[in-house]
């Protein structure tokens, strides 16, 4: 079975190279057509060329093994990652309101509607196939880095439908207006998709707690070992493929450390099991004896 890793790497390479191929396909039909919904489709490729880009270095940086000076690896590249790409969804969709309101006040016909169908067929069945392999990616290891390459093609496969809306209105009816109003339809679901980006990519940033679903997960499993009187101080958070996950148990008190290391033994390995790629820390206190409140800072 391919290892995490080494799927992450693919689907980085993969979006990169669709990426490319798009931008050429795309540009060559919005020189041909002169089509505001064509160039915000484009215009959305490009911005996925950079976003990719970086997408792939963050991926090969944090599957970079801990070092002396980061101790609990580089997992945090891929939200890094994440806001660039939130960043550059915003400006596109900011560029494209732009176009759009100009071409709503002077509205201009758009040529070679057919060579432009096709174009966005094409484009169609490129982003379909690599948003489904992103997506069985980001199954198997849920990383934040493909999950926002994802959106960015899912939100490619929404412009292209709406330029194939936009063309087919215009050819069909004659609606100059179509092209400029699809085009802000496709700038609101860029503006949507930069915010789902963002938001997932600060949350890891700021280490935010894990769903409470796992967490109640962590807790169900801790307490059904019988000698585990209590569970406290319970901290989790994530870093690219990495888990944290650290807890107090409460042990009779009059235990031998061997045994207390036992249990906390036990307790590790189902813990691990259900989250097999988190690194565990569990400290052992004696059960009803108050604990000190830990010690501030200077």
């Amino acid at each position: 079975m391919t290892d995490p890793g080494t799927l992450m790497r693919r689907a980085a390479l993969a979006s990169l190279s669709v990426t490319i191929f798009l931008i050429a396909l795309k540009l060559a039909a919005y020189l041909a057509t002169d089509s505001v919904a064509m160039l915000a489709s484009l215009a959305d490729s490009g911005l996925d060329f950079f976003s990719s880009a970086i997408n792939l270095i963050a991926v090969k940086s944090s599957l970079t093994p801990p070092d002396r000076e980061h101790r609990f690896g580089h997992g945090k590249a891929e939200p890094l990652a994440g806001l660039a790409q939130g960043a550059f969804i915003a400006g596109s969709a900011t560029f494209l309101i732009i176009e759009a309101i100009s071409r709503l006040i002077e509205p201009e016909a758009i040529a070679n509607e057919t060579l432009g169908l096709i174009v966005m067929a094409i484009s169609i069945v490129a982003t379909l196939g690599l948003v489904t392999y992103q997506r069985m990616v980001v199954a198997r290891t849920k990383s934040l880095a493909i999950s926002a390459d994802r959106a960015h093609y899912a939100t490619d496969l929404a412009t292209n439908i709406g330029v194939v809306i936009s063309l087919v209105l215009t050819q069909q009816l004659g609606w100059k207006l179509a092209d400029p109003i699809v085009g802000i339809l496709i700038a609101l679901f860029l503006a949507w998709s930069a915010w789902s980006v963002f938001r997932q990519s600060y949350d890891q940033l700021m280490d935010r707690e894990l769903p409470d679903e796992d967490r109640a997960k962590i807790k169900s499993l801790v307490m059904r070992h019988a000698e585990v009187r209590n569970l406290h101080d319970l901290r989790t958070r994530a870093s690219g493929l990495n888990t944290f996950i650290q807890f107090h148990i409460e042990l009779d008190a009059d235990i031998s450390l061997t045994r207390a290391h036992e249990i906390s033994d036990a307790v590790e390995a189902d813990v691990m099991a259900a989250f097999p790629k988190a690194e565990i820390l569990i400290h052992q206190d004696p059960a009803g004896i108050e604990m000190p409140p830990p010690l501030a800072k200077v």
